[in-house]
Order: structure tokens, then sequence, then C-alpha cells
């Protein structure tokens, strides 16, 4: 997530909402978000109903956590990309950046 704090303002020329979203509760994502000295964009709390979006997309594990999936979502609310990863692994932000160029 720090990654992409980094790269906001290439996500932002590519006309891209970056938007972070875990089964956390807010408190939780405000105690994170400041350990890493802010983040600037939405940090989305999927805590109640425990997982309800995340179990939609498909990526909530039966230990009661999310999987890291990238998703992109088109302003019609099509989805364009999925991309699921260890949650230990940081994707690589350049192979989003080739994806986002794509849909343009």
């Amino acid at each position: 997530m720090p990654g992409y704090q980094e790269d906001l303002a290439k996500f932002e020329a590519l006309n891209t909402q970056v938007l972070g979203v875990s089964v956390d509760s807010i408190p939780s994502h405000e105690a994170w978000a400041d350990s890493l000295g802010g983040i600037d964009y939405p940090l989305l709390s999927d805590f109640w109903p425990h997982g309800a979006v995340a179990q939609k997309y498909g990526v909530f594990n039966e230990d009661g956590h999310t999987e890291r999936v990238i998703v992109v979502i088109d302003k019609n609310g099509v989805i364009r990309h999925v991309d699921h990863h260890d949650i230990d692994d940081a994707p690589d932000n350049e192979e989003l950046f080739a994806v986002l160029k794509d849909l343009k």
C-alpha cells in the first residue's frame, strides 16, 4: 500500500482513483495509515458485516481474511482487470500502469 502512495501522482495522471479495502476496522485503518506517515487515498473498511464486499468479489478466505487482489473497475462499473497475489507479495505498479494505459 505504501507503493501506491509513492506513485499516487502517476495513478492520478491516468485518471485513476486508488482505494484500499480490507476487513479491518476503521480505527485499525487509521492507526496503520498513521504508522506510515499518512495515506492520501481512501481506505475502506469491510469490517461489518465482516467481509461482505470481499465475499462478493470471491476473495474472502475461510480464516476470515482476504487475499491480496487488485481489481480495476472502469467508470461504468465494469471489472476490467483482476490480479491475485500472495498476501506478502507487493505487486509491481508498472504492470498496473500498463493495464490502465490499455484501458484509455
